[in-house]
């Protein structure tokens, strides 16, 4: 099972240099994909920033209905913290990794950063 990071889909969505890479990934792991809420409003807040609302409610009716939307226990909110501190992370990859580790889910990304927290269940697409 997998927690996919914002940056996976938005490759895709704007049509960015690994979007075949990053798309084969999620069609051969069809249900076993989840998103973060944290993740979908990212998603949300760059295509309007881009002017592609039509993306986003595509998005919306085509590949959310495909997968998981978690988030992360309120009560919970201190790992966020402590993984910021333990691997410097900024709040959005904290709260990624966090989430991950909650729901027992390997993390599929793009985003160097994660290297930063020496996790074997990290994926780098």
């Amino acid at each position: 099972m997998f927690l996919v990071d914002t940056n996976v889909f938005l490759e895709i969505l704007l049509s960015q240099e690994k979007k075949a890479n990053c798309k084969k990934f999620l069609e051969n792991n069809a249900g076993n994909l989840n998103i973060t809420d944290f993740s979908l409003h990212s998603i949300g807040v760059i295509l309007f920033r881009y002017e592609k609302e039509d993306i986003f409610q595509k998005f919306v009716q085509d590949v959310i209905p495909n997968i998981k939307l978690l988030s992360l226990p309120i009560e919970l909110y201190g790992q966020v913290v402590s993984a910021r501190k333990s691997n410097n992370l900024d709040f959005d990859d904290s709260y990624q990794y966090r989430t991950a580790k909650y729901y027992g889910l390997k993390v599929v990304t793009m985003d160097k950063d994660f290297e930063r927290t020496g996790d074997d269940e990290i994926i780098f697409l």
